[in-house]
């Protein structure tokens, strides 16, 4: 492996991941996260990941090449990723309306997409096979990047729309929240591994639809205030 390949290996994994945070970021755009909180929450999301692998190796190693051990890997992908959220700024006073627990959860989870994409773009680049290094890149920024963002969103979001009320309110919509995503996740990712490429590309375009519906439940979350305002 050259300087070079591994530097494109990050670009290509990276990149992409930073594009979307751009566009997700402009829906905060009325009173914006501090941007140092928002590189640590995606660096956050990035270190989840070698943390990650330890457990999903010990999943595998218990349940097989089974099922349930996609369910297993969901699990701790969406509590790590959750975990460098909430380890770094959810728990800050930055973390001040409905709107901001989202955008920190989309940005854990696309530090966390980028660093996957690294990993799983060395392979081709190493070897030389820059189509594939360009096919990987590409079917991961429209369908495995996006399942990280909606999912940690659909956390986020269970905890915006009891942003106000109590630790113990929030703490339960959090984990109806994390449950929920973890279905999605596991889901998704049965799907992707189905030999009928119609399956495929309905979980493909299923991703996207939920991307919609996130951008309408945003416009929501946005018009909740404070009860004491």
């Amino acid at each position: 492996m050259t300087v070079l390949t591994t530097f494109y290996a990050i670009l290509g994994g990276i990149f992409p991941a930073l594009i979307w945070l751009a566009f997700w970021l402009k829906e905060d755009a009325k009173n914006p996260e501090p941007r140092g909180l928002i590189i640590l929450c995606f660096i956050a999301g990035m270190i989840a990941v070698p943390l990650v692998v330890p457990f999903q190796r010990f999943a595998l190693d218990y349940a097989g090449e089974t099922t349930s051990v996609y369910f297993l890997w969901a699990v701790i992908e969406e509590v790590f990723k959750f975990g460098a959220a909430y380890i770094t700024v959810l728990r800050r006073r930055e973390d001040d309306e409905p709107i901001d627990t989202v955008i920190y959860m989309i940005t854990a989870a696309l530090g966390f997409a980028a660093l996957e994409n690294i990993l799983f773009l060395i392979a081709p680049v190493t070897g030389g096979d820059v189509v594939g290094g360009v096919v990987t890149g590409s079917l991961r920024f429209v369908g495995a990047t996006l399942l990280h963002v909606v999912s940690s969103a659909i956390v986020g979001i269970f905890i915006a729309f009891v942003f106000y009320r109590s630790r113990f309110v929030k703490f339960v919509f959090g984990l109806a929240g994390l449950l929920f995503a973890i279905v999605l996740h596991t889901v998704f990712n049965l799907s992707i591994i189905e030999e009928s490429n119609g399956i495929m590309i309905t979980a493909f375009y299923s991703v996207w639809i939920a991307i919609v519906f996130l951008l309408l439940v945003l416009e929501k979350i946005k018009t909740i205030k404070s009860p004491l305002l």
